[in-house]
């Protein structure tokens, strides 16, 4: 069996970093992935993918990434269900990363804009770890 799944988009909004009750990080995140082609009024349309992603990368991603950041998710599909409040099921379909690779330097999709994010140290290299190839690029 194979359950693959590789995305290039932009994020929605600023990941949101959790922790479990055994303090393992855990961020989620929206993906508007374009589609190729455009509809009947010639319009591009997008695809708004739920991402999750663990651990380390989850607190990489929350720390490094914001809303507009372009990023490569290489993962597989995972679905879930629970019951809300009310007692109704609810069915989630989402991506868990196995990578996250920042496609772009932080400061082309996060101008300076004066919020919390900016008070956090920058950093003056481009935020991806130095042991990436060629070969680990999604494209």
């Amino acid at each position: 069996m194979l359950n693959r799944t590789i995305l290039v988009g932009r994020l929605t909004r600023d990941p949101e970093l959790r922790r479990t009750a055994n303090d393992i990080a855990v961020a989620t995140f929206t993906l508007a992935v374009n589609r190729p082609f455009s509809n009947q009024s010639g319009e591009r349309e997008a695809d708004f993918i739920p991402c999750v992603v663990w651990r380390r990368q989850a607190e990489n991603v929350s720390q490094f990434l914001s809303k507009g950041s372009l990023v490569g998710v290489d993962g597989r599909i995972q679905t879930r269900s629970y019951d809300d409040a009310e007692g109704n099921r609810k069915y989630i379909t989402e991506v868990v990363c196995d990578s996250v690779q920042f496609l772009e330097p932080r400061s082309a999709s996060n101008p300076s804009t004066g919020s919390e994010r900016t008070s956090k140290p920058e950093r003056d290299e481009d935020p991806m770890p130095d042991n990436i190839t060629d070969d680990d690029l999604p494209f």
